[in-house]
């Protein structure tokens, strides 16, 4: 098989690059491990950036999300027993969030791609990556019938997440990686029951984080910080609802809605980045070169920028023989994901209480989140990154 450009993994990384060359057309092919049921099924973050829902929008691909995702112009910061609203809108010059689910984005990009009859292979095994350093990669994997197959291509994008087999294929002497490692995970769950809040509500407790957010009009998305090696097993009902109902407790006349709990899952959550992006003709993208923790929401949108970043590098090579971009493609791109890693690691330590932490960190903290909300400057920074910088 022959194709321009190989892309290893169907994640949010490496459909949308899909999606974004076929638009300059240029041919690729799309390999991934799991089924087309599972992708669609794995419920992940759902917080999309202005820039990724303008993205989605301009491609082609972004009917259904206008159609049923939620857009919010705040969020709201709980702590000290009161709520303060971070006006996202009006400190970013009329930007907003939009909160659409990473597998409702992957259904819609599966589709304009099936649609358009460009090839996905679902269900592969043992791929490898050859002669990257060549200007005739290969990809060599199992196709879902066993058969061996082999894809020559131009280039290598890996998107295959961070226990990929891209990032591995780039010799341990030719990468640095940087990681930091949290002492707390999410516990989530989904519920069924209609929103409690019409903006996500980050709360900041003495018995550790907690999060509020809204998947549908009958679905919320719920986190309390746990321990990463604790069990699902430990948390029954009763005391996931005792816990969350504590933590997001305060003088105002609110109440947590409850429902019944239909999925449970604990996230453990680190900081990681890999430098450089590139090796050869390989290029990563998404979770393959940088995980950030959850917190400031930045995961698919990192993907969406590293892509947008990657396919206009690529139809500059096509259209006009450019190399400068490609060669430039992991400098551009990891000046936003340090900026976002640095926001995410912020909020992170900023909401959650730490293992270690002294009644001296605790009233930082405290000062910290107080200073945000009566500083127009430190919100409006708070919410610039939230909403996300601007691509250009």
């Amino acid at each position: 098989m022959r194709t321009q450009v190989g892309i290893v993994g169907a994640g949010p990384a490496g459909l949308l690059l899909a999606h974004l060359l076929r638009r300059e057309g240029i041919e690729s092919v799309v390999l991934e491990t799991r089924g087309r049921e599972e992708i669609e099924a794995t419920i992940r973050a759902g917080v999309l950036e202005q820039g990724t829902v303008d993205m989605l929008k301009c491609s082609g691909v972004g009917e259904r999300m206008m159609r049923e995702g939620f857009v919010h112009h705040g969020i709201i910061l709980r702590f000290a027993g009161g709520s303060h609203r971070i006006d996202l809108t009006g400190l970013s010059g009329g930007r907003s969030i939009m909160v659409y689910a990473q597998h409702e984005v992957i259904k819609d990009l599966v589709k304009a791609r099936l649609d358009a009859g460009a090839p996905i292979e679902f269900g592969v095994k043992d791929v490898t990556l050859q002669d990257l350093e060549s200007t005739a990669p290969k990809i060599r994997f199992r196709d879902g019938a066993g058969g061996v197959r082999e894809i020559a291509c131009d280039f290598v994008a890996g998107c295959d997440g961070f226990h990929g087999v891209s990032r591995p294929s780039i010799p341990s002497r030719r990468r640095s990686e940087f990681t930091r490692v949290y002492p707390f995970g999410w516990f989530g769950i989904l519920v069924e029951a209609p929103p409690a809040t019409d903006e996500l509500i980050y709360a900041h407790h003495e018995r550790g984080f907690a999060l509020v957010s809204t998947r549908s009009p009958k679905i919320q998305r719920l986190y309390l910080q746990c321990d990463p090696e604790d069990a699902v097993a430990n948390w029954p009902d009763a005391r996931i609802w005792e816990e969350l109902h504590a933590r997001l407790a305060n003088a105002e006349d609110w109440k947590l809605t409850e429902g019944r709990i239909f999925q449970k899952g604990i996230v453990a959550m680190r900081s990681f980045v890999v430098e450089p992006m590139q090796y050869g003709r390989l290029f990563l993208a998404g979770d393959a070169a940088h995980i950030v923790p959850p917190t400031g929401a930045k995961g698919l949108n990192l993907a969406a920028a590293d892509v947008r970043v990657l396919a206009r590098a690529l139809a500059a090579h096509y259209r006009e023989r450019r190399a400068d971009l490609l060669e430039q493609y992991s400098a551009t791109a990891l000046k936003r994901i340090w900026r976002s890693e640095h926001f995410s690691w912020w909020m992170t330590s900023m909401l959650h209480r730490f293992h270690d932490d002294t009644p001296f960190h605790h009233r930082l903290q405290l000062a910290e989140l107080d200073y945000v909300t009566r500083s127009r400057a430190k919100a409006t920074t708070l919410a610039e990154n939230y909403v996300g910088l601007p691509f250009d």
